[in-house]
């Protein structure tokens, strides 16, 4: 069982936890957030799964304050960066008064059940900190797939757990589903949690008011979920949701080429990959240099066969090194083929 805390919520910081499978859209609603309200001073955790981080890339652009935002980019929230976590939060009990809220956008494969226990656990994050609401987005065109993927014996399904823990659901991208395609994942996400508000939405685009500073968060619906949330392994003072977080099949590939990107080479080869590669590909992003393109920078996210593409808010300054920047998340990468084929996209000889 969680320790008491001594602190009264109403003189902590409010903490939100967005949590939600690969490509559901959680950069794009920090990115929301952060430019549709000016009421609040956010502080963003950012948790990268991955070798090359480009998630700061595109919520940094909507910050007040770079050190608005905080990375962690070595690993999953819920695996090995938990006692990370805690020393982030605890470098930030001093300034806490400058924020009126702290946001933990996790990686798309965490569990959030152990990220709960490590904060509920930690008396100094509990006398701080209070969790405000576990909101998780899920893609109406992909949960489905993920809530029904087999894993190894004993090994929790991430997409089943964001689901289970969440006190708000952002079903996310109903554009790309039919009437009867949305009646039906209502239902596969009502038979996991029938107690938090299912919010439908395009683009994370929601009503603020529903997800910030709404104090639903319950330890109690949290503990019948996983009646071993707290307990602690053996050897180790973090506590442990009893559960196993496999990512033996799953793997990240980052991939930086120097120089200037040909347009339709890279294109040629996107599509190829999308088209026999979709089911694996989880996740998608990228910063790039273009031939042809100026100082233009251009940005793309995709989840499994859809991307979305296009110029980003920032230029490439002057002096700085053209450095195309790609992470792909999936099953089964082959690192030297993705590799070779982007480093053939390349343009020889180009300075612009």
């Amino acid at each position: 069982m969680a320790e008491q805390s001594s602190t009264k919520d109403e003189a902590k910081t409010p903490f939100t936890i967005i949590t939600g499978f690969l490509g559901a859209g959680k950069t794009t609603l920090i990115n929301y957030i952060l430019t549709e309200q000016r009421d609040k001073r956010i502080c963003v955790i950012e948790n990268e799964f991955g070798e090359i981080n480009i998630d700061e890339k595109l919520v940094s652009a909507n910050m007040a304050s770079k050190e608005d935002l905080i990375q962690m980019d070595n690993g999953c929230a819920c695996c090995s960066i938990r006692g990370d976590l805690v020393r982030t939060l605890g470098g930030l009990v001093e300034k806490r008064q400058q924020f009126d809220a702290v946001m933990l956008e996790t990686t798309g494969l965490a569990d959030p059940a152990p990220i709960i226990a490590t904060l509920k656990s930690n008396q100094w994050i509990d006398d701080n900190f209070a969790i405000d609401a576990v909101v998780c987005l899920a893609s109406a065109k992909h949960v489905k797939a993920h809530l029904e993927e087999q894993k190894p014996d004993g090994a929790v399904n991430e997409a089943v757990q964001q689901v289970a823990f969440s006190d708000k659901i952002l079903l996310n991208k109903v554009d790309l589903v039919t009437p009867d395609e949305l009646t039906a994942i209502r239902k596969d996400i009502r038979k996991i949690n029938h107690f938090a508000e299912v919010i439908e939405c395009e683009r994370s685009r929601v009503d603020l008011k529903k997800i910030i500073g709404i104090n639903s968060f319950d330890i109690e619906k949290c503990i019948d979920l996983d009646p071993v949330l707290f307990k602690k392994t053996e050897g180790s003072e973090e506590p442990t949701s009893g559960k196993v977080h496999d990512l033996s099949m799953v793997s990240s590939c980052g991939i930086s080429v120097e120089g200037f990107l040909d347009v339709p080479k890279f294109n040629i080869f996107m599509a190829e990959l999308l088209q026999t590669r979709a089911a694996d590909l989880y996740r998608s992003k990228g910063v790039l240099s273009f031939a042809g393109q100026g100082d233009q920078k251009f940005v793309f996210q995709g989840v499994h066969e859809q991307i979305d593409f296009g110029p980003a808010q920032t230029q490439w300054q002057k002096g700085e090194r053209r450095v195309s920047k790609i992470v792909f998340i999936g099953r089964n990468l082959d690192r030297k083929f993705l590799t070779e084929k982007i480093e053939s996209c390349l343009v020889p000889g180009a300075t612009e």
